[in-house]
């Protein structure tokens, strides 16, 4: 079972939180930030083919995707302002199809201890309206979507290096 999504969303606010816990240490779902291959198999709804054009994950560093259901192809793109490791990722986030709405988001990863972490974000853009244009677009079907995409990637990972260290330790 996966943790729940938290999104705050107030009305006439240019911005959004949200928080989501991980059954995962935070250098793992930081990682998974990180790493575009790890990205590509997590980021966005189920169903949708990712393709990553660009991701450099590091203070100034940018990124540009594309999600494709089908015949629709929707295009992401920003800039990595600031990354310090396991704690904090500051980064611009720009839905091509909607220009001039250009949010900065704030994401602290928490450790929480006994293997866990929390992830807390908050993105800011130039207006309420394309806030709620964010939120009306199915932003939380797909935020929920990729956070259980996530814990699966997570899982997995935890089982694979469970079973290779239990194989080594029999050898």
């Amino acid at each position: 079972m996966s943790n729940p999504l938290n999104i705050d969303a107030p009305a006439g606010k240019p911005w959004i939180d949200f928080t989501r816990e991980f059954d995962a240490p935070v250098e793992a779902v930081f990682n998974a930030h990180r790493d575009p291959e790890l990205v590509r198999q997590w980021l966005g709804p189920r169903g949708y083919e990712m393709v990553i054009d660009h991701w450099d994950f590091t203070s100034g560093g940018g990124y540009r995707y594309t999600h494709r259901d089908g015949d629709n192809v929707y295009g992401f793109r920003g800039t990595f302002h600031t990354i310090r490791d396991n704690e904090l990722a500051i980064q611009t986030f720009e839905f091509e199809g909607a220009p001039d709405e250009v949010a900065i988001e704030f994401m602290r990863f928490v450790d929480l201890g006994d293997g866990r972490c929390r992830l807390e974000g908050h993105s800011v853009g130039p207006s309420v309206e394309g806030r709620d244009m964010m939120v009306e677009s199915g932003m939380e079907k797909g935020m929920v979507e990729g956070y259980e995409r996530l814990d699966e990637l997570l899982g997995a990972a935890a089982t694979s290096t469970t079973d290779s260290t239990s194989a080594t330790a029999q050898a």
